[in-house]
């Protein structure tokens, strides 16, 4: 006897599709009487699923998967309906603050949509965002830094570019890309009379921030690029391995040469 429940038996068809029916649901298994594991999860508890979420989003993106990525959307917002039902239980807040939170902040950041403002392109937009985002957080009596409130938990290249991108709108940048890759070339230098180890992680760090800028001036976002080469990388080396397996080679104990030409061959069978 399967151990599954056909959900049409449970909820109309039409209700399915509705935001509302996972919000009921989320309630239902956090309620008396739901799930045991649903019941016990906190902010906390939660926070690596919902980094996991993303992580699989951005791969479904990557892969091209109109299907997974509808699917792996969906988990996020499992996530989304948790958390604002943990709110609820606790007091701290509801779905409904979190989604006036949201829509006034849109409609109050697009006033060359909601209001009678005029932008001539997205860049103008975003330096819009960041000047009314600023304006918000005077009136809060919040003076911040462009680096301030970057979260911690990023991942290192992500947090390099949001705050390169800051720090650019702020009026701290290169006048063109060519500052950029001359920066590549010095901080390369600098690496290579690096005397210590120490001198040579700093250095490294640099070359890092660089690279990360020049992602930024070519609207490249670098997480994004260095995730799809390890892609890359990964299934180029399985299918050196594949290559050698099938020619009755001992992929491990071939000379380097050797191995380059089967990367070599599989770079042109996987693009």
């Amino acid at each position: 006897m399967s151990g599954e429940t056909d959900s049409t038996n449970i909820l109309p068809e039409g209700e399915l599709g509705e935001f509302q029916t996972l919000v009921n649901i989320v309630e239902r298994l956090r309620a008396p009487g739901g799930c045991p594991w649903d019941r016990e999860q906190s902010h906390e508890t939660l926070k690596r699923h919902l980094l996991e979420e993303c992580y699989e989003a951005l791969e479904a993106i990557d892969q091209g998967s109109p299907s997974q990525l509808a699917e792996e959307l969906g988990d996020i917002l499992v996530q989304v309906a948790f958390h604002a039902d943990i709110g609820k239980e606790s007091g701290e807040f509801t779905l409904s603050d979190v989604l006036t939170a949201i829509n006034g902040k849109l409609v109050r950041r697009h006033p060359h949509v909601f209001g009678d403002a005029s932008v001539s392109d997205a860049r103008e937009v975003e330096l819009n965002w960041e000047q009314l985002k600023a304006r918000e957080r005077e009136q809060q009596g919040i003076r911040k830094s462009p680096v301030d409130g970057i979260p911690n938990a990023m991942p290192a290249l992500s947090y390099a570019q949001l705050m390169q991108d800051r720090v650019a709108k702020a009026g701290f940048e290169w006048e063109d890309v060519d500052g950029v890759l001359d920066k590549i070339t010095e901080e390369i230098g600098e690496f290579r009379n690096a005397s210590s180890e120490q001198e040579r992680v700093h250095e490294l760090g640099d070359l890092f921030l660089v690279m990360v800028n020049l992602c930024r001036w070519l609207n490249v976002q670098a997480e994004d690029a260095l995730r799809q080469a390890n892609g890359r990388f990964s299934s180029r080396y399985r299918q050196m391995e594949e290559l050698a397996e099938q020619r009755g080679l001992d992929f491990e104990k071939l000379p380097l040469d050797d191995k380059e030409t089967l990367w070599q061959e599989a770079k042109r069978i996987v693009e």
